[in-house]
């Protein structure tokens, strides 16, 4: 069970808050069992079953798709992937829970509308480049972000990006070879991915979230070290990386104003911010798509729910009469 979770009205929180923040700053772990300040367990709670639920929700762009691969090797790959992200929410659920919350309650969150997920997973799946655009760009900027996570101060979650940041490494991989495959193949193939590029830039670069002043989180997230960078040095590190080699086959980016500055990094244009915190809110153009289909899945689903619950209770040992 988790440890105990103060609040400021306990007559011993600030003493408790300063050994907490000591411990942070020495670079340990905080564990399930430890004592922490509510708002920290708040903020995992929210982070993390957030992150959870964009990996289930993040399977449905990618797995309308597996149908219409264009070979078996690309249906296999495509598989593989939407499994790993299967796989992470489950490591990620398993994380959240660790902190006293039910995975029936982050469900119930997600499926009413009330939990939020990256809002990129509410744009559409156009065309098979985006596939590979969403490996190079979407899980590219996730990597950053992950990479970053894996470093946070909370023990379970530390330790399921490790894991998760391996796979994410190589579906990375896979996507910017099929784009540059694309690039250097027939007009039709480079038109199709030139087109992909241009519809998913501007959304990864949002979703490694809002500006830092516009962020009401980080201070607290970095504060506690959940986080150990800002949204703004995470997505410049992003551009840093992808803005060249995305130019270097010969594609182009949505973005008049980029431009690599004397220090070296590449600059963007301004981010179109009402489009964000319009899909945030519910009106992207997949949003109801999405939670329509989670819904959909959960209740079709509920067969296989009762039968595993059945077939635990049948295999638990018989409580001893006394």
């Amino acid at each position: 069970m988790p440890g105990k979770f103060g609040t400021p009205t306990d007559p011993d929180y600030a003493l408790r808050l300063a050994e907490f923040e000591a411990r942070i700053a020495r670079g340990e772990k905080i564990e399930p069992g430890d004592w922490m300040p509510e708002e920290y367990r708040r903020q995992l709670v929210r982070m993390i079953s957030q992150h959870a639920h964009s990996e289930v929700v993040g399977m449905l762009p990618e797995g309308a798709w597996i149908t219409r691969a264009p070979s078996l090797k690309r249906k296999m790959i495509l598989i593989a992937k939407v499994q790993d992200e299967a796989g992470h929410g489950q490591y990620l659920y398993h994380a959240a829970e660790t902190l006293g919350i039910s995975r029936e309650e982050m469900l119930e969150a997600l499926l009413s509308g009330r939990a939020k997920y990256s809002s990129i997973f509410n744009y559409p799946t156009l065309t098979w480049a985006d596939i590979g655009t969403i490996g190079w760009l979407v899980d590219g900027a996730a990597i950053k972000n992950q990479t970053m996570l894996a470093q946070c101060s909370y023990g379970p979650y530390s330790r399921a990006m490790v894991r998760i940041c391996a796979e994410e490494t190589f579906h990375h991989k896979q996507g910017k070879e099929m784009v540059i495959a694309y690039a250097k193949g027939t007009p039709k193939q480079r038109q199709m991915a030139q087109d992909a590029i241009n519809r998913w830039w501007w959304p990864a670069l949002m979703m490694l979230g809002p500006h830092d002043a516009d962020s009401p989180n980080s201070e607290v997230l970095i504060r506690w070290g959940v986080k150990t960078k800002s949204n703004d040095t995470v997505r410049q590190e992003f551009i840093n990386e992808h803005a060249p080699e995305i130019l270097a086959t010969g594609l182009s980016l949505p973005d008049p104003e980029l431009h690599q500055d004397p220090q070296g990094n590449w600059r963007h244009g301004p981010i179109n911010w009402e489009e964000f915190w319009s899909v945030v809110g519910g009106n992207g153009p997949m949003n109801k798509e999405r939670l329509e289909a989670r819904r959909r899945a959960h209740t079709e689903g509920a067969w296989v729910r009762e039968a595993l619950e059945a077939y635990a209770a049948k295999k638990s040992p018989i409580p001893m009469a006394v």
